[in-house]
């Protein structure tokens, strides 16, 4: 299936195109750095700038993520000093519980401390992350086995997850490892095979939301917040489930994830335009609507994870269309004048109101924190063997 799709895909990128991409942008990291090194960086662009906030976004680790990658492939120390100085705003954040009422803890200290505790032995860095991990324990119910999304704790209006978590399951795992407690990994793998069970539907499409009766932990419905309806498929959600499948294969390399993986992708490759890159739900192939370019770096990410994990011809297929993803999105979503942006990757959506769904509508037609780090890591990744911060 995959030979035949990929003879009419964009080519791959070179490797020379790879090496000026990563050039441009660490110098956009570099030219970004007097304004976001003791500020953290807005979820999404305002007009393609970013605005400076406070850190209590459950996005505000991606841009420390970018420092960190910025470092490894320079080696300047700026970039370790900048991105060490964030260490300690997240470490304040979790001691003192900013805006921590909720399951991003992953999105939030996978990419900024355990990074900084992996690349250059940061041990706030590391208490940052455990204390991290222990406010995710918090959010897990045994009814229904499952790590709580959003919100006061067990309510029923509450008592839902998400597809998206499954990317911070890494921090519960990273966890286990590190202090050899194993129930971090049981219950990142007991949330994970809740999410195998629920989320994804006969025909692979998935659920953003799931609900669970808070009595009796049976499943109730499935929903969105920020997809098209309830039913249609929400293109990040899809995507969270393709790169979170490899995710979990990399910590428990189980078939059924890598079956799923490749049934989550499928559905998602029949539905791309012909540039590879999607439109923000997965119900339009075509047309005006907003494109999403975060959602084709985070598959890009996750196609070279899983082939990172599994080697042979599938895994070459995998790292093929991952090149040609990065390839469309260099050449014809890349910011390369920072006059146009302060960001690394245009045309991303972070909420997209409809007449189905519940969210506000915001961050549309820009760039966005995650798209603008999935795109460093997916460079980094075809650069290099790379030791994921996940």
């Amino acid at each position: 299936m995959l030979d035949a799709f990929t003879r009419q895909a964009p080519a791959a990128i070179s490797g020379d195109e790879i090496t000026e991409a990563i050039d441009t942008v660490v110098a956009q990291v570099r030219r970004n750095l007097p304004q976001f090194t003791y500020s953290a960086q807005n979820h999404s662009s305002v007009g393609n700038f970013y605005p400076p906030i406070a850190n209590d976004q459950w996005t505000c680790g991606f841009w420390p993520g970018s420092i960190w990658l910025a470092y490894e492939a320079s080696g300047d120390k700026i970039f370790r000093y900048a991105a060490q100085i964030h260490v300690q705003s997240f470490l304040h954040r979790i001691e003192n519980r900013i805006a921590t009422d909720h399951h991003d803890m992953g999105f939030l200290y996978s990419p900024t401390c355990v990074a900084a505790w992996k690349l250059v032995g940061d041990e706030d860095g590391r208490r940052a992350a455990l204390l991290a991990a222990d406010q995710l324990l918090d959010r897990f119910h045994e009814k229904g086995q499952f790590i709580q999304a959003w919100g006061a704790m067990g309510q029923p209006e509450n008592y839902r997850f998400i597809i998206d978590c499954l990317l911070n399951l890494p921090l519960l795992y990273w966890a286990s490892e590190e202090t050899g407690n194993p129930v971090y990994r049981d219950k990142a793998l007991a949330h994970a095979h809740t999410t195998l069970a629920h989320s994804i539907r006969p025909d692979h499409s998935t659920y953003h939301t799931f609900y669970m009766d808070p009595e009796t932990g049976a499943p109730v419905r499935g929903a969105t917040k920020q997809g098209y309806r309830d039913e249609s498929a929400w293109t990040r959600g899809q995507v969270w489930g393709i790169a979170g499948m490899a995710a979990c294969y990399r910590y428990e390399p189980s078939e059924v994830y890598l079956q799923t993986f490749e049934n989550l992708l499928a559905y998602y490759l029949d539905r791309l335009p012909e540039d590879l890159i999607p439109y923000w739900d997965l119900t339009f192939t075509e047309g005006d609507e907003p494109r999403d370019s975060s959602s084709a770096a985070i598959v890009a990410c996750g196609l070279m994870d899983m082939a990172d994990l599994i080697g042979g011809t599938r895994a070459e297929q995998f790292r093929d269309l991952a090149r040609r993803m990065l390839g469309s999105l260099w050449r014809n979503y890349a910011v390369r004048d920072p006059a146009i942006s302060n960001g690394f990757l245009l045309h991303g959506t972070y909420s997209k109101k409809s007449p189905y769904n519940t969210c506000r509508g915001e961050g549309v037609d820009e760039c966005v924190a995650w798209g603008d780090y999935y795109y460093f890591e997916g460079l980094t990744r075809l650069s290099r063997k790379w030791t994921p911060y996940w």
